[in-house]
């Protein structure tokens, strides 16, 4: 099934090239586009997207303020980050709101659709450069964090399921790896997010990079 996706962008120019380099791929269906984030807000109520990719200079209200409001209104909707900004800030600003991936206007096509696959997929995409910023802010957390994220908390099972997690594997996925139902692997991820007390998918990997679980 196609990831059905609206494209949201003040520049008329940037959403024609990102329409027609999505349209050539069979797994993503532009369902609409927005240039503002009120038209984007009322988009998202009406079309249903399975994923917004937006830009976070949006001129009635920053992108990062519209990703927490589309978040609040409609959890389910993945959201991936398109901007020419790759500061500390707006980064962290945007995971925070909610974003599923965040990627930099100048990366390769190849990223962009690696994004876009990753976080309808229902897991977090880390642009490499972007990546290290959360190792960074991590190790500066680590002699706390060591003491609230006990690994060793964790069943044998568990850690199987947190390593896959970590490495952007989809509930589907690891089922298969692990022979075991999606159903089941929801559950471990749920007891892995409650004993390490992690409240999303963005704390998740940011804890499994600074575990050593993958690198950045």
């Amino acid at each position: 099934m196609a990831i059905r996706l609206l494209l949201v962008d003040d520049h008329v120019v940037v959403r024609s090239g990102l329409r027609m380099l999505l349209e050539n791929e069979a797994d993503v269906e532009i369902v609409g586009e927005a240039g503002t984030a009120g038209e984007a807000l009322a988009a998202v109520a009406n079309l249903k997207p399975d994923l917004v990719l937006m830009d976070i200079g949006l001129p009635d209200m920053s992108g990062i303020d519209a990703a927490r409001e589309i978040k609040r209104l409609h959890p389910a909707t993945a959201i991936v980050a398109l901007t020419i900004h790759e500061s500390e800030e707006y980064f962290f600003k945007m995971l925070e709101a909610g974003a599923s991936g965040y990627v930099p206007k100048r990366a390769a096509p190849d990223e962009l659709l690696a994004a876009i696959r990753v976080a309808a997929a229902g897991e977090v995409y880390l642009y490499p450069s972007l990546a290290k910023l959360l190792v960074k802010d991590y190790l500066i957390q680590e002699p706390q964090d060591r003491a609230q994220h006990p690994l060793n908390d964790l069943t044998e099972r568990e850690e199987e399921v947190l390593t896959h997690l970590a490495e952007g594997a989809s509930n589907t996925e690891i089922a298969d790896a692990l022979n075991i139902s999606p159903k089941t692997v929801a559950r471990h991820r749920e007891n892995i997010m409650r004993k390490l007390n992690l409240h999303s998918r963005t704390e998740l990997v940011k804890y499994a990079i600074r575990k050593g679980i993958i690198r950045a």
